[in-house]
């Protein structure tokens, strides 16, 4: 699973997957510039709140490094869609064997890194093994651990040998930058095969990528692609205004909307998320190991007035960590839905009649503080006092994620069919279920999308009724751009954002 500045990990099954050949072609692209030819040199301007923290995504890099080279710097073998299947990329065909554990891997011809080097299968085991390696900190880390072996027999077959089968490998394999192995220092640099090449990265302002001339595929749709970074919405919402930038890639402040609805030089798009916000306990720490004190924390919560003050008439509730573009999903907002008297027996039950109190460690950006000051004021009309802990991202990935040193926290967590990390006992959030566990594992060995979904689904209500964290609301994915772009992505799910099929009239 992913969060908002900072990458985690997820899931997903491999057997539901649409698998075709394709090179640059985005799905679910939107935006429509009309009729006339469009400008093969332009530059494209996006705006964006998210930052790389560092260019190498198992360094750390965060949402803001998968945003800008995720399919547009580095590719994978397989590519993750706009509106969520899989195809193969630089994998040009593949076979799996009859006891689901060994998969073949046939690379692409004639695809070469932007150093010029060829693509060859000692790449892909490298970039495998960078992945699964004791200090990565890549959303794919503990996904891939079930790799046994990596074999590379001739330069374009790459053999992987699972210890056990997996049916979300081929899905999870969308989400692995290929890189070249000879690459060196690429917390600052890159060495991809992707559409586009790294020109310039100026810290706290831009980042820009140029057309890569000795591309594999179709190339780009425009020569130059440059990632403004902005330190709020109003700033982000002024610069699309004044037309130093083209796009915003997700827009954060609902109440600006208006300006652009009603002007014909924008369209605003209303795509699906998969990010939710989450008020993650440590479930293993009290007075969180209780189930009834985690459920009349989730009853005290008034999640629609929190959504309503945050996003106006966008976003969704859901009720648990499942979004409704996963397999797996129901609607589970009746469970423990908002009831301050309920929320007051279950304390009383827990023996916590008289309330208790609580350290909330929260991210400094929106709309964490925001939220936070929400659920200080709901707890404390049932006796539960809350101090807010301000943190920067970093000092949450050591405090929260690494070390478990918390009571509870905001976040926001972005991938698709993440529900699994409650099957994880090691986990952040340390929730602990040996009948959840086994049921996450039970469907990651399932020999069918049926077999897997019915398992999911079960879990998906007991971390539900357990309150294994309380799921606040799914985010609205709104993109802005201007009416003279077409071919933007929609959804970005995980927060990629595929630049190369942009669209810009002169």
């Amino acid at each position: 699973m992913s969060l908002k500045k900072t990458s985690l990990y997820g899931t997903a099954t491999a057997a539901t997957l649409v698998l075709t050949v394709t090179a640059c072609g985005g799905s679910g692209a939107g935006g429509s510039a009309g009729s006339g030819a469009y400008d093969k040199n332009a530059t494209v301007s996006i705006g964006s709140l998210y930052e790389p923290q560092n260019l190498d995504n198992t360094a750390g890099g965060g949402q803001g490094v998968t945003e800008a080279l995720n399919g547009n710097v580095y590719e994978g073998l397989f590519k993750l869609t706009d509106d969520g299947k899989v195809e193969k990329l630089l994998a040009k065909d593949y076979k799996v064997s009859g006891d689901g554990l060994t998969y073949t891997f046939t690379l692409r011809d004639g695809v070469k890194f932007h150093s010029g080097k060829e693509l060859t299968s000692q790449d892909v085991k490298y970039s495998l093994q960078k992945v699964i390696a004791d200090d990565s900190q890549s959303a794919r880390k503990s996904n891939l651990e079930v790799i046994k072996d990596i074999a590379t027999p001739d330069p374009r077959t790459v053999k992987i040998t699972l210890s056990q089968k997996s049916i979300s490998f081929v899905y999870n394999l969308s989400y692995v930058w290929i890189i070249d192995s000879q690459a060196k220092n690429l917390k600052t640099t890159e060495d991809g095969t992707g559409p586009y090449k790294l020109d310039k990265w100026t810290r706290g302002s831009a980042l820009s990528l140029d057309r890569f001339a000795g591309y594999w595929g179709d190339a780009a749709k425009n020569k130059e692609v440059v990632f403004h970074y902005y330190k709020d919405a109003t700033a982000l919402n002024n610069a699309l205004l004044t037309n130093a930038v083209d796009v915003v890639t997700s827009e954060q402040s609902p109440d600006a909307l208006d300006q652009f609805k009603n002007n014909q030089n924008y369209k605003v798009n209303d795509g699906n998320s998969t990010t939710k916000l989450l008020l993650a306990f440590n479930d293993k720490a009290k007075p969180f190991t209780d189930v009834k004190v985690r459920q009349a924390v989730s009853a005290a919560i008034d999640d629609k007035k929190l959504l309503e003050s945050v996003w106006g008439g966008y976003g969704k509730l859901i009720g648990s960590m499942v979004p409704p573009t996963d397999p797996w999903y129901e609607d589970l907002t009746k469970v423990n839905a908002y009831d301050p008297a309920r929320a007051k027996q279950l304390l009383a039950e827990a023996g916590y009649a008289k309330g208790f109190a609580f350290t909330l460690d929260t991210p400094n950006y929106d709309p964490h503080p925001t939220a936070a000051t929400f659920i200080k004021s709901q707890l404390a009309k049932v006796g539960i006092t809350v101090t807010i802990n301000t943190i920067t991202p970093d000092e949450w990935y050591t405090k929260v994620y690494k070390n478990h040193d918390f009571s509870a926290t905001l976040q926001e967590h972005v991938n698709d069919r993440d529900l699994v990390w409650y099957g994880n006992p090691d986990f952040y959030w340390g929730y602990d279920n040996k009948q959840v566990t086994q049921w996450v594992q039970q469907a990651e060995e399932a020999s069918s999308t049926a077999e897997q979904t019915a398992l999911l689904k079960k879990v998906n209500e007991k971390t539900a009724e357990d309150a294994a964290s309380d799921w606040l609301y799914l985010y609205p994915q709104i993109v802005v751009a201007s009416s003279k772009l077409s071919g933007y992505p929609l959804n970005g799910l995980n927060s990629q954002f595929y630049a190369y099929d942009i669209e810009k009239k002169g």
